[in-house]
């Protein structure tokens, strides 16, 4: 389904892959291996950068064919990090995926990538091989399940021959740098989990499917849960099940459970997805230009699916829960009406005016649900919940609305250091009396204005006294800006940022 390259951890002194990148600071400055190997070639790599009048810059490259005197090194590709002085962790990650789009570039099946640390950087030598090799791997994915022409770039296995298979990082410390790896290699694992979900045609990943999916992660270490159509309502959970109900395909629940505290009885966290596996807006049907990529409003979802995994497969030191909900929002003669009113899980009533904004209906069901079932010490749920969030921050940012201090400026501390990039909207009162309704005790939509926040504002209705924060990824989850790490329509967006919000603010307290 997707492509990875075996990352191998190698020391500087090891034999060199036919393809060569190594890093080139500010001013063409070289280090120790990289100068070696520059006058092993009689200086070609220094008088190529001069002739081309390369500097360095970061992610800059130049490319130095049949080097003389390097084996059966074929080229060797200077790739600039700039200042690396300025650069941060997630500069490295992204830089690693500039190395990566090079070699592919090349279509190279192998690669050495020489990593030392360059002058003033402020990294350690096995944090940046990592680093480097993390970025690699995002940089690498490709989503290939469904295409059947063989070319003669393919092989048997309908893989391509000239993509990267195998990326050996020759670095000071193999072992070091294997080690820090490891927490990288599990989040690959949990991204690629999530692109690989959003990926998929609704056709193919139903909800049935989709929890058939989830339950194969028991494998990485999860406990797994799965509720069907009648579990669901039995406990009644008529906000989820008004939107499943004009599909055929049955609704389901997603429950993943880690448990890595010290403590077992420690009070979980507790991440909540929207796992609209397609969405056509029920009776207030979407307009048909673009719904294809409705099979994406699942993304929330996916996220926390591979947060899990990533959880799971670094064996985190922290208590966890993912619950996901996954139904098909379809217009039929079984499907919810405008104007239709019901009961949530929470005894609550709701008038849903407009069918089309059901992804908060699943959510609030969920919420009531973990609220009441595993009293978590806070809340976070993640959806792709509002085109208004589009129109408000585009595709860059995620929307945060939050009703703790204290949780957001943890979320926004871990989007700054991954590029998972939030930014905090408004919760108030004001919203809260748009969604006020003369026939039930609230309605799900509050009219043209504000309609990414008075998503939250419904939402947090349902929320009692626990920190909670929701995330709107509409734009942020798929089809999102392509980058040096995300190259897919779907892009996995979400599980750097819980993963580090974890690891920062609740793992190191457990140590």
């Amino acid at each position: 389904m997707t492509t990875r390259p075996e990352i191998v951890f190698q020391p500087l002194t090891a034999d060199l892959e036919p393809t060569v990148v190594v890093l080139a600071a500010d001013d063409v400055a070289l280090g120790s291996r990289a100068r070696e190997l520059d006058q092993r070639a009689g200086g070609a790599l220094l008088k190529a950068a001069e002739a081309a009048q390369y500097k360095g810059r970061k992610k800059s490259t130049i490319e130095v064919l049949a080097p003389p005197r390097l084996g059966n090194v074929n080229r060797v590709i200077l790739l600039g990090t700039g200042k690396a002085g300025d650069m941060q962790e997630n500069d490295w990650i992204l830089l690693g995926g500039s190395a990566a789009g090079a070699i592919g570039a090349r279509k190279s099946k192998s690669a050495s990538l020489i990593v030392e640390v360059p002058e003033g950087a402020g990294i350690k030598a096995d944090a940046l091989a990592a680093s480097l090799a993390f970025g690699a791997a995002l940089r690498n994915y490709e989503f290939r399940k469904y295409l059947t022409k063989k070319t003669s770039d393919e092989d048997t296995n309908g893989e391509a021959a000239d993509g990267l298979q195998k990326l050996v990082v020759h670095c000071a410390d193999p072992d070091k740098a294997r080690a820090a790896y490891v927490r990288y290699a599990a989040l690959v694992n949990g991204i690629v989990t999530a692109r690989d979900l959003v990926n998929e045609p609704a056709n193919a990943l139903g909800p049935v499917e989709f929890a058939d999916r989830v339950k194969e992660l028991e494998a990485s270490g999860l406990e797994i849960e799965i509720l069907d159509a009648e579990q669901i309502t039995e406990l009644k959970m008529g906000a989820l099940l008004a939107v499943a109900q004009g599909s055929v395909r049955p609704a389901r629940i997603a429950i993943m459970q880690w448990h890595g505290a010290k403590s077992k009885r420690a009070k979980p966290i507790c991440f909540i997805g929207k796992g609209v596996v397609f969405d056509t807006g029920g009776i207030s049907i979407k307009p048909a230009a673009g719904m294809e990529d409705m099979k994406g409003d699942m993304g929330g979802a996916a996220a926390v699916v591979g947060t899990m995994q990533a959880l799971a497969e670094r064996k985190a030191h922290v208590n966890a829960i993912g619950i996901i909900g996954l139904v098909e929002n379809m217009p039929s003669g079984t499907a919810t009406r405008p104007g239709d009113i019901v009961r949530a899980h929470s005894g609550n009533t709701v008038e849903i005016l407009n069918t089309d904004a059901e992804g908060r209906l699943v959510l609030v069901d969920l919420i009531s649900y973990v609220q009441e079932r595993f009293k978590p010490r806070l809340m976070i749920d993640l959806a792709t919940l509002t085109g208004a969030i589009m129109v408000a921050l585009g595709k860059e940012y995620a929307g945060l609305f939050v009703n703790d201090e204290k949780l957001a400026a943890d979320l926004l501390e871990a989007s700054s250091e991954t590029g998972e990039k939030l930014w905090r909207m408004p919760l108030d009162k004001a919203y809260d009396k748009m969604l006020e309704s003369k026939n039930c005790d609230i309605k799900n939509i509050g009219g043209r204005w504000a309609g990414a926040c008075t998503a939250a504002a419904f939402i947090k209705y349902f929320v009692k006294d626990t920190p909670w924060a929701h995330i709107d990824l509409a734009g942020t989850a798929m089809d999102a800006p392509k980058s040096e790490i995300s190259p897919s329509w779907g892009a996995g967006w979400g599980v750097r940022l819980l993963d580090r919000f974890v690891s920062d603010k609740y793992e190191k307290a457990e140590k």
